[in-house]
């Protein structure tokens, strides 16, 4: 990492040891591609933090700091680790290190599935954007699935004309292939047969919530299956997703007493399950 004052969205050391051994696997496979061989100008730790920037700010990449490596040079990695699926494979590991860390096995097996529509400025092309006629809102829909614990598995960006039921499928397509483990998702009552159909399909049982209106605040009971303990966790401001109030309700730990598959292969070749371990000790257990 280059001699520079930090920035806030720089990472620490603890966390860049997470992420560096699938960084650099995946630039040694490029490098052994080369015809001359020659190494690499550039640290990955600084092209990491300069997208870091980038997404905290919202700039465009052309403002970047001159203490980062060229725009042009960090939007090369980005598009790179985007479209070779190097994002996906770190949210894979580190969700996996955070599920051990708070008692879990690594792969869940319960989920939850939101949409929201927001507004689009006035330059985004309007083919990325449409009407959500039921919200009044032109612009995108963004979707999400995310574990027990509020961990994000599955992420998803269309225009706002797509009905909840397709975003929620595809949502359910994406999760089920990372994580086959899957086979409970709760929703609210925007979604409908389609999605619990498609559900029922992929080996997931999708359960509509309704709302209770009595209910205010936000409140989450969660029990570790086999340990007895019990963790509140008490909130008074209300959810980012209100509609999920009565879900939040629902949110038990649900992963079965079994290790019966084999954790994905992570990128550089080490399970996540290994790796949890090596950082968070052997006395971690999965449950």
């Amino acid at each position: 990492m280059s001699q520079r004052k930090p920035y806030p969205s720089d990472l620490s050391d603890a966390r860049w040891a997470l992420i560096e051994p699938t960084l650099t696997a995946w630039r040694q496979a490029r490098l052994d591609r080369r015809p001359t061989g020659a190494p690499a100008k550039v640290e990955l730790r600084d092209v990491f933090n300069a997208i870091l920037y980038a997404n905290r700010t919202g700039i465009p990449w052309k403002y970047l700091p001159h203490d980062f490596p060229s725009h042009g040079t960090a939007y090369f990695y980005y598009a790179a680790w985007r479209d070779e699926g190097i994002f996906e494979q770190l949210n894979y590991d580190l969700v996996g290190l955070a599920r051990v860390k708070d008692g879990r096995k690594p792969e869940p097996t319960a989920s939850v599935i939101d949409t929201q529509s927001v507004k689009t400025s006035s330059n985004v092309p309007v083919t990325s954007q449409g009407t959500d006629a039921a919200k009044k809102i032109v612009g995108r829909e963004r979707g999400i699935l995310t574990d027990t614990i509020g961990l994000l598995l599955a992420v998803t960006v269309t225009a706002a004309s797509l009905s909840e039921n397709a975003v929620g499928i595809r949502l359910l397509d994406r999760a089920k292939e990372a994580y086959p483990t899957i086979s409970k998702s709760w929703v609210d009552t925007g979604f409908k047969n389609a999605v619990i159909e498609h559900g029922a399909g992929l080996g997931i049982d999708v359960e509509v919530v309704n709302r209770n209106p009595g209910v205010r605040g936000f409140h989450v009971v969660k029990k570790a299956l086999g340990s007895g303990a019990k963790h509140r966790m008490d909130h008074d401001a209300p959810p980012p997703c209100p509609r999920l109030r009565d879900a939040a309700l629902q949110l038990q730990s649900h992963d079965p007493h079994r290790l019966d598959r084999q954790p994905r292969q992570a990128y550089n070749g080490r399970s996540h399950t290994h790796l949890a371990r090596s950082l968070l000790g052997d006395k971690g257990q999965f449950i």
